[in-house]
């Protein structure tokens, strides 16, 4: 056969394998290796487009992914393989429709009951399940038990009669165990992480933990009658309030709440009162006892605090009452429904979360109405404290069981976890690098993850040499692309502008990667002279004609290679403009930065209210929308980016597998364990050609 004819159409790279490797192989092999069945050389010619296109899907060039397996496709038509991949390009390249086609194509041509058509066939089910908003509570769906942290095994005391339970950003939980008199700190696998035991004179009863603004901590101590103040790290600092009944004083402290402003409302058991004291521990008043328009607390328990108003739980009368921020009564919040409350804290979606004996309830403060989310062990279990996780999880704790429970929603038990590949780096094979994502069938991230929770296989077989590298939840830096609206509007603002670029840089605790100006064609500003120079722009670049979507798509893929907590903040007025969605959709956009965990902030100047298309970005990403010169200003949501969950995670292993020098599409599988769910995914890759 001669194959000088066909030189001319070949690519560098394959003419370098004809000459060192085909000429004494038979051609033939090249197609069965890659799974194509072919004997031609149109194998050839597929396999040299699906590497192309496989080392771009890994480089975060998507565009050219998709170009090289559609050209591969011309070549092999209904191939699986590429089929599948072509999907995940489209996937990641936010186009979640045309990718959900290309899949469904591949899994006609996979056996139903194979490993592949399984695996495909959960991933299109989660993908076209979840193109929504990001999930609230209101979805009745219900919790179930899904684990439990005990506090002893057999003889082993790990930790006494837990009363609260307060859940950190990188998924563990703290515990207070009152019987034991301590803080424990517990990981997602149930691993105890960190205890403290305070001061030399240690901790008196341990009751409740609060975190404050600034990160630190405030633990009220029952027997101690005060409120200990503890660093982000958990050390004892200096307490608020002594025993006694005068003002400031503390009789069985119990449970504790913060409002926006970083005030601290206790409740005083003994008392029965609620003491409100200030970020700095001073005595501001109290509240609680018989008044004329109130009975007073019969037995006060839960407490929590939001937009001006004080909600707090009397486990006798069954109720839950509502104060202002200066102690004044305002009326009965839940009447009857509830069968003991005790612990309140709020829900994202601004619901009270409500410990209720052995139930946890969720009200809605502005209809009260009450939704028993689930239910933990038996009626003989006493649940004294309740929150939500990062993970979207309930923790509970269940003060007579000596153990923490933890419910997930039933869905996510029955659905397990999503798990993608979403990159594989082989520049220094055989040494393999793997990037895998985790999240639940809603979409969000699952953290806390270690070693333990991933098992690494090539071809069925656990590779060897796993090590676990990092996570994106553990990082503290993060990256940030600004977006900047140069409309006509905008020009007369520049100011306003200039202002939001400065509070941006003066609070995020990362990296700005790039500035990009939304004209017509839109252009990224060089910094080096100046963030005012940059926020103000040029004349001509303003424009009637401006493009949002062609800016918001070149500001999110500066961010692709970079950190895993990363953000587009777009400054603008507000309103998107004709020409907004011209080449790209809004849904598409919105996937485009879910896909890739980009979060979507916008800072609005100008004083107009912002379009909904701009919201429904937010919400698609867990960012917000936010006036330039709102009281708080911009500053905490800015650099509470590095705080957003992330579930990436990096992995390594060693390959055993042959590499035909280069040309061999080698296969990975990730499978991650949690509980009672699991998932998993497979891909592949083409180690460096020799």
């Amino acid at each position: 056969m001669n194959l000088l004819p066909i030189i001319p159409r070949l690519y560098k790279q394959t003419w370098r394998v004809i000459c060192g490797y085909l000429l004494i192989a038979p051609v033939y092999f090249l197609g069965a290796q890659q799974g194509y069945g072919g004997t031609d050389l149109n194998a050839l010619y597929a396999q040299e487009e699906f590497r192309v296109g496989v080392q771009a899907y890994n480089r975060f060039a998507f565009n050219e992914a998709v170009l090289s397996f559609e050209r591969a496709l011309s070549f092999r038509p209904g191939e699986p393989r590429i089929l599948d991949w072509l999907g995940r390009a489209y996937y990641r390249s936010g186009l979640e429709e045309t990718a959900i086609r290309q899949w469904r194509a591949a899994l006609a041509a996979y056996s139903p009951a194979s490993g592949e058509g399984l695996l495909l066939n959960s991933r299109i089910e989660t993908v076209r399940n979840r193109r929504s908003l990001l999930p609230v509570a209101e979805d009745g769906i219900r919790y179930v038990e899904a684990g439990r942290y005990p506090g002893r095994a057999d003889d082993l005391i790990y930790y006494k009669q837990p009363t609260a339970v307060l859940p950190l950003d990188d998924g563990t939980v703290w515990v207070v165990a009152y019987g034991s008199n301590e803080l424990v700190r517990i990981d997602i696998n149930g691993i105890i992480r960190q205890r403290q035991r305070g001061p030399l004179n240690g901790f008196d009863r341990p009751y409740d933990l609060v975190r404050g603004l600034d990160g630190r901590f405030f633990l009220s101590e029952y027997r101690g009658g005060r409120v200990s103040v503890l660093n982000a790290n958990g050390d004892w600092q200096y307490y608020i309030g002594s025993k006694g009944q005068g003002d400031g004083n503390l009789v069985g402290p119990q449970n504790l709440a913060l409002d926006e402003a970083g005030y601290l409302y206790v409740v005083d058991y003994g008392t029965r009162r609620v003491s409100k004291f200030d970020p700095e521990g001073a005595f501001i008043l109290s509240f609680g006892t018989r008044t004329g328009g109130f009975q007073g607390f019969l037995s006060p328990t839960g407490i929590a605090a939001r937009d001006g108003r004080v909600y707090v739980a009397d486990s006798v009368t069954k109720q839950i009452y509502m104060f202002d921020g200066n102690g004044m009564y305002l009326g009965i919040l839940v009447k009857e429904g509830l069968a003991g409350p005790e612990s309140l804290k709020f829900l994202a979606d601004g619901r009270l979360l409500v410990a209720d004996t052995n139930r946890i309830m969720a009200i809605d403060i502005n209809s009260t109405v009450i939704r028993e989310l689930g239910i933990a062990g038996n009626s003989k279990i006493r649940i004294v404290g309740a929150a939500m996780d990062r993970n979207g999880n309930i923790v509970a704790a269940n003060f007579q069981g000596d153990e923490v429970s933890v419910l997930t929603r039933f869905t996510d038990m029955a659905s397990g976890l999503f798990v993608q590949i979403d990159r594989v780096i082989t520049e220094k094979f055989p040494l393999v690098t793997v990037e895998v994502s985790v999240e639940d069938r809603l979409r969000r991230p699952i953290v806390g993850l270690d070693g333990r929770n991933f098992l690494l296989s090539e071809e069925g077989r656990s590779v060897t040499e796993q090590n676990f590298l990092g996570a994106g939840y553990r990082a503290q830096s993060g990256d940030v692309s600004i977006l900047i609206e140069r409309s006509g509007r905008t020009q007369g603002l520049q100011d306003d502008m200039v202002t939001a670029m400065r509070d941006i840089i003066e609070n995020f605790p990362g990296s700005i990667v790039s500035v990009i100006s939304a004209t017509e064609q839109p252009i990224k500003e060089r910094t080096a002279n100046g963030i005012s120079l940059a926020a103000r722009g040029n004349t001509p670049s303003y424009t009637p004609r401006w493009r949002f979507d062609l800016g918001l798509r070149l500001a999110a893929t500066d961010l692709l290679p970079g950190e895993k907590k990363r953000a587009v903040v777009f400054m603008g007025t507000g309103s998107l403009g004709e020409l907004a969605f011209e080449q790209y959709s809004l849904a598409e956009l919105g996937s485009y930065l879910a896909n890739n965990g980009i979060v979507f902030h916008a800072v609005i100047v100008g004083g107009e209210p912002a379009d909904d298309k701009i919201q429904y970005l937010c919400n698609q990403t867990g960012g917000q929308v936010m006036p330039l010169y709102r009281p708080e200003g911009i500053g905490r949501v800015i650099r509470d980016i590095v705080s957003y969950p992330s579930g990436s995670y990096i992995l390594n292993y060693r390959s055993q597998l042959p590499t035909d020098f280069g040309r061999a599409y080698l296969p990975v599988e990730a499978e991650v364990y949690l509980m009672e769910r699991s998932g998993r995914d497979s891909i592949g890759y083409f180690p460096p050609l020799e």
